[in-house]
């Protein structure tokens, strides 16, 4: 596991950023620092919560701005617009997100002085990430993912990932397998049962409609706020089926979290109608979770935080263990 997605130079000043660059950037938006901040639980990027220096009495969450540092090299320039023209579109629409920040030139990114790191500001929402989600809150989140799904329909997006089978399967197999990642021992098996899983997956998401989606609409990515679920990190924004968003917010496979899927899906269409023939995707879109997780991995293993928090990734057996997840995969695609 030694080849890195990014050349090293891109990747340094991201692996060490330091609190004067933080406050610098931030303030760099027209406002000023009281020089506390705080690194937040973001892997793909670094993200900060900043104190702004204004009124102490005022709530928390307008004391204190979001910085994000986009991991240079992942997104273009236009990919980065894509996502914040979502926020814009739902924020105007009243739909419980946090919007970027705007400058004083009306610009939401801007690039880190003398590197080549992107970055935004956010406001700071109310409220707490929930442990697990109670069954009074699917409806909610079924309202909210239908108002969310009407208003990412309405413009497209020219530059985001396509979710396909191409996309997150076969390029994510390729990466793996080019650059040595999997273990030798394991290393034909894998090629095959990805590659039949694959084979599996594309006349299951064929031919269905896709539009902008959250893309990683996970329980992580839900904020409960005082007057209700807010979604956050549109970071994986994706043009794919609305499927996608649905199943990862109710994820198993059992009785319960069809009965679930279902509460969600009945306050969703009274929102909206939901396209329910996309309900056979559910299989084959974990499937290439499955395949894009492991490459999202390997593609960041360069990056000491990743070597931290996911030792498990090199550890003997975690190939082997992979495997066997995708041949689960495979009987149940077929």
């Amino acid at each position: 596991m030694t080849t890195p997605s990014h050349p090293p130079e891109q990747l340094r000043d991201f692996f060490a950023l330091t609190p004067d660059r933080i406050l610098a950037a931030v303030e760099s938006f027209g406002v000023e620092c009281t020089g506390r901040w705080f690194a937040l639980n973001s892997m793909e990027n670094r993200v900060f919560e900043v104190e702004l220096d204004v009124d102490p009495s005022l709530p928390k969450h307008k004391r204190f701005l979001i910085a994000k540092f986009y991991r240079p090299g992942r997104w273009s320039r236009e990919q980065i617009f894509e996502e914040h023209q979502f926020l814009y579109d739902l924020a105007e629409r009243e739909i419980p997100v946090a919007a970027p920040v705007q400058d004083g030139d009306g610009a939401s990114v801007r690039v880190l002085e003398g590197t080549e790191i992107p970055f935004s500001i956010f406001p700071r929402l109310a409220g707490r990430s929930p442990d697990e989600l109670q069954e009074d809150d699917l409806p909610w989140l079924g309202r909210l993912l239908a108002r969310m799904h009407a208003i990412g329909g309405l413009r497209e997006a020219h530059h985001r990932v396509n979710l396909t089978v191409e996309s997150y399967g076969l390029k994510n197999i390729a990466f793996l397998l080019e650059n040595n990642h999997i273990d030798r021992e394991v290393r034909s098996s894998y090629e095959r049962v990805a590659r039949t899983a694959c084979d599996l997956c594309e006349p299951l998401l064929a031919g269905l409609p896709t539009q902008r989606i959250h893309g990683d609409c996970h329980l992580a990515n839900v904020i409960q706020t005082p007057e209700g679920p807010a979604l956050v990190d549109f970071d994986d924004m994706v043009v794919g089926p609305v499927v996608q968003d649905v199943w990862l917010l109710v994820p198993g496979r059992d009785a319960e979290a069809s009965y679930h899927r279902e509460l969600l899906l009945e306050a969703y269409e009274t929102f909206r109608p939901f396209p329910r023939e996309q309900l056979r995707a559910i299989e084959a879109l974990r499937t290439l979770r499955f395949i894009h997780y492991a490459a999202w991995l390997a593609r960041r293993w360069t990056d000491p935080a990743f070597q931290r928090v996911f030792s498990f990734f090199g550890a003997p057996g975690y190939w082997a263990r992979h495997v066997g997840e995708l041949e689960e995969q495979v009987r149940v695609l077929g």
